[in-house]
């Protein structure tokens, strides 16, 4: 039994974000009920094709709904009833022109949690506007600092926007909504927007960009690829290594490791920005002599903060990640384990990722519908 077993949650569809949102909490013990669309479960496709590969989708149960039937939108209504968090990821006003909005869903049920998540927030110039990931974290000064010196910005691919700023800031806030709920009794409207989140991530640089200790210029700064003992080198086997010699004490063990290779550190120079270029040149030039293999040997048992680069395939076989479990596999294909870990209710991957309306019936009848209404339902088209 996770830590959040025994909480209800109504997930209605949407791509990347919420499939995330709805993952975290259903990994978590959660019970989340995936509300999916009457078309998605005809045409046997859902936000992401049915496969067992589809991690995101895992761990809940789906039923098909109209959310456009009158029928459909009622039946939402009263899901709300009985569930402690509805989550949506449509445009601002979509869900009060479906019916289903948070004026009318907090009045059937006044305990409720009503997450909401959208690129832009619920309000302002943009809140209508589309977009994705790549830019609600261009708009919130994060992609403009990602990249190399003199190069582009580089997408980091939708981690930040998408997931970080975006599904686990609303699965925060709905887990923050429902502590305060203990006290008080009564639910509330959470607007996780992504680009708030995003800024949010940014907190720190922020701080130090206006204290005039981070430059504008990407690539140059002590934490972006600029300092030469914090950074990716390619190896000999156009692999990569990291180095994050940071603090005093690991930059010395640096030192003392890299000397007798050819490659002189002064670590009483360290944060000589002058030097780093100099420095990161001399360093590129030797760990290109090596393999990635080879400089993980090398970097074995000295505290320099090192690790390969590796990839999604490599990673789950490494030793460190086998040992903690960090990936498992469903079915026969690979996925993250649920985190964080927990001492006496940890997370669990209970069901494989869902297929479109496979537990209608079953789920809305554990959910306190007749059964003689879940056939009239049926019939109406309400719900498939």
């Amino acid at each position: 039994m996770g830590p959040l077993s025994g909480i209800k949650v109504i997930e209605l569809p949407n791509i990347g974000p919420m499939q995330f949102a709805g993952m975290a909490l259903a990994d978590l013990g959660a019970e989340v009920l995936r509300l999916d669309r009457a078309s998605s479960v005809a045409s046997g496709e859902g936000t992401m094709p049915a496969s067992p590969y589809a991690s995101l989708d895992r761990n809940r149960r789906s039923a098909g709904i109209d959310l456009k039937h009158p029928e459909g939108r009622n039946t939402v209504l009263r899901l709300c009833e009985g569930a402690d968090v509805l989550m949506e990821g449509f445009r601002p006003g979509v869900a009060e022109r479906l019916g289903i909005g948070p004026d009318v869903a907090l009045a059937r049920n006044p305990r409720l949690v009503y997450g909401r998540m959208t690129g832009w927030g619920q309000d302002g110039p943009l809140a209508h506007d589309p977009g994705h990931d790549l830019n609600y974290i261009a708009l919130a000064g994060v992609l403009a600092h990602i990249g190399v010196e003199g190069g582009p910005p580089v997408p980091p691919i939708n981690l930040i926007g998408d997931f970080g700023g975006g599904g686990l800031l609303l699965a925060f806030g709905v887990l923050a909504a429902l502590l305060e709920r203990e006290r008080s009794g009564q639910g509330q409207v959470v607007d996780a927007a992504m680009v708030d989140g995003s800024a949010m991530l940014m907190s720190v640089f922020v701080g130090l960009s206006a204290m005039n200790f981070w430059s504008d210029e990407r690539g140059t700064n002590l934490l972006d690829g600029g300092a030469h003992f914090y950074g990716v080198y390619e190896t000999s086997d156009r692999k990569w290594i990291s180095i994050a010699s940071y603090e005093p004490q690991f930059y010395a063990e640096l030192a003392r490791t890299l000397g007798p290779l050819g490659v002189e550190l002064d670590p009483e120079t360290q944060m000589d920005q002058a030097q780093w270029p100099l420095k990161k040149a001399e360093l590129e030039t030797l760990f290109r002599t090596r393999t990635r293999d080879a400089w993980c040997d090398v970097f074995a048992g000295h505290e320099v903060c090192f690790a390969p680069v590796l990839t999604m395939n490599e990673a789950r076989s490494h030793p460190h990640n086998v040992a903690r479990g960090t990936f498992t596999e469903v079915d026969g294909a690979p996925q993250p384990a649920p985190a964080p870990r927990f001492s006496r209710t940890p997370g669990r991957i209970e069901r494989p990722p869902v297929v479109p309306g496979t537990d209608t019936s079953s789920v809305l009848a554990d959910w306190g519908l007749d059964p003689v209404e879940i056939e009239r339902l049926q019939a109406s088209g309400a719900i498939a």
